[in-house]
């Protein structure tokens, strides 16, 4: 093979890595990644979640698909999208610790978002320690049908907006712990924010679902708990 012609097809390939780079490169895109991660979901659900109008995600949704991130299936006329692999998840979280050790931008912004005040938190490891001893209650603040797609076995799911209302169906000795979809969700700040105000000990999971997913630990899809 000459020279010309190694030259020709090795530009061919960086082409196709730079190709899943594009894909990426939306703020939006990366928003919806982090949806499916929760599990799967019908255009229209992840257009409300997203906070866009349905041929708007569509399209972000069909650059995904098109750099293979994303699979789909079809029920009647609604189609659904997954994430097509665990890789693309693990992708989806290095992007963003990489983005944090090197991108100034990353840490105001992501103060900003989170709020302030850092809740309290613990990782993994102690969690799973708590649970063993029975001495916590865990609760998932996402949107129901995430809990219903997958959570921390043995866990309640309360979403965040109906806390005020359904606070008398916690404990009032019982520590509380919170998680929602990562290290970056917002939803587990705000609950322990909101716990503590009305009186109950609340600390947050230090990540999320997306995390506890990729360390490969026990995800129940059982229903509402």
């Amino acid at each position: 093979m000459s020279e010309t012609t190694k030259s020709g097809t090795k530009a061919r390939l960086y082409d196709a890595f730079a190709a899943s780079g594009k894909a990426l490169a939306s703020g939006k895109r990366l928003e919806l990644l982090d949806l499916l991660a929760q599990g799967e979901r019908p255009v229209d659900a992840l257009a409300k979640a997203a906070g866009l109008n349905l041929t708007t995600a569509s399209a972000h949704l069909q650059t995904l698909k098109q750099a293979g991130f994303v699979a789909t299936r079809r029920e009647g006329v609604r189609i659904h999208y997954r994430l097509a692999g665990d890789d693309v998840a693990q992708l989806f979280a290095l992007l963003r610790k990489v983005a944090e050790a090197h991108q100034a931008a990353v840490s105001p912004a992501r103060d900003a978002h989170l709020g302030e005040g850092a809740a309290a938190e613990l990782s993994r490891e102690e969690l799973r320690a708590r649970i063993a001893t029975g001495d916590v209650v865990v609760l998932d603040v996402r949107p129901a049908e995430e809990y219903r797609a997958g959570h921390i076995p043995g866990a309640r799911s309360l979403p965040v907006e109906e806390l005020t209302a359904r606070i008398d169906e916690l404990p009032e000795d019982t520590e509380i712990v919170v998680y929602c979809r990562g290290e970056y969700c917002v939803l587990a700040h705000d609950a322990v924010r909101l716990l503590t105000d009305l009186g109950r000990r609340a600390v947050r999971l230090s990540d999320g679902m997306l995390e506890w997913r990729l360390s490969e630990l026990p995800v129940d899809a059982s229903d509402l708990t």
